[in-house]
């Protein structure tokens, strides 16, 4: 039953978090056009800001290609997918983390055959599952969230987040380098 609270509080925690971000309007600035010009008016600091920013966005469920395409058009296709891979890999690690810390290892306690077979699969092959979710989903905040409460080692879920994430990441930049010089948004 403990575990149960555990998920509660996470619930909480999250909940708590977006309406803050909501109330302080930092949600309606979040877009490629205003990541671009921090990067590029603050190019060490706004760096900074940015991956700051990208752990918080991806707690709070926002879009991953939103960081990306920031990156990407103030930097370029390769410093750019360079600065999102250093900021996902972070941010996953980050959520990770703090996931971890509320909920533990809660999903452990949910028999349903579905989950227990989920779970028998992940603990078999960890790295290569965590990779597999990477390419499909990249950095996105539920799987951080499942993984992190499945009680998968950070050690293989760093490995497969380090593993999985360069293809999708390469492929966005290619494309959000095209449309920005298409449309003339670097």
């Amino acid at each position: 039953m403990k575990r149960y609270w555990r998920i509660a509080v996470l619930m909480l925690v999250l909940v708590a978090a977006a309406v803050a971000v909501h109330v302080s309007g930092l949600g309606h600035l979040l877009g490629p056009a205003y990541l671009q010009q921090l990067i590029q008016s603050h190019p060490v600091s706004g760096l900074a800001l940015y991956i700051g920013l990208f752990c918080l966005g991806n707690l709070l469920h926002l879009p991953g290609w939103i960081f990306l395409a920031g990156a990407v058009l103030a930097l370029g296709k390769l410093w750019g997918g360079m600065a999102t891979y250093a900021a996902a890999v972070l941010s996953c690690s980050v959520t990770y983390f703090l996931i971890r810390a509320i909920g533990g290892d809660a999903l452990r306690v949910i028999h349903h055959r579905y989950v227990v077979s989920i779970l028998r699969r992940l603990d078999s092959h960890p790295v290569a599952s965590i990779s597999l979710l990477r390419v499909l989903c990249q950095t996105m905040p539920t799987v951080n969230y499942v993984l992190a409460l499945s009680g998968v080692s950070f050690r293989h879920y760093l490995l497969g987040t380090l593993i999985g994430l360069p293809l999708p990441i390469l492929l966005y930049c290619l494309l959000f380098d095209y449309l920005g010089g298409m449309l003339g948004w670097n």
